[in-house]
């Protein structure tokens, strides 16, 4: 038998990307309740990061989780999560979803010029 094992409207049917894409997109939703402001901003989800000196200025042996680019040239700012390495530090659907929402406010904290609790007042709580 050839063809897909669940029909597309199935969750099983969900690719490990998009899955993670939801997973970035359900923590968007909870914070621009709280900041408005985020709706201006691109959330984007790569699968790693680059590893040349422009994309990474400052890196050292660390892969980054995510990563941020402020607004130029008519161009909105961007939130990059970087699906692969977070995908390798966690376990499990939870464990995924809580360090997608602790990247996304950490990025969106650098972002703002403010703190990650700023942000969200529950962050770093388990």
């Amino acid at each position: 038998m050839r063809g897909p094992i669940a029909p597309p409207q199935v969750p099983l049917a969900a690719s490990r990307a998009e899955t993670f894409a939801d997973l970035v997109q359900d923590s968007v939703e909870r914070l621009e309740r709280r900041w408005p402001q985020l709706a201006d901003i691109d959330f984007l989800v790569q699968d790693v990061p680059r590893l040349d000196g422009a994309a990474a200025p400052g890196w050292d042996e660390t892969v980054p989780l995510g990563g941020t680019v402020t607004a130029r040239d008519g161009r909105p700012a961007r939130v990059v999560i970087y699906r692969r390495p977070v995908e390798i530090r966690s376990k499990g659907r939870d464990e995924r979803a809580a360090l997608v929402h602790e990247v996304v406010v950490e990025q969106v904290a650098d972002l703002l010029g403010l703190t990650p609790e700023t942000v969200d007042p529950r962050y770093g709580e388990d």
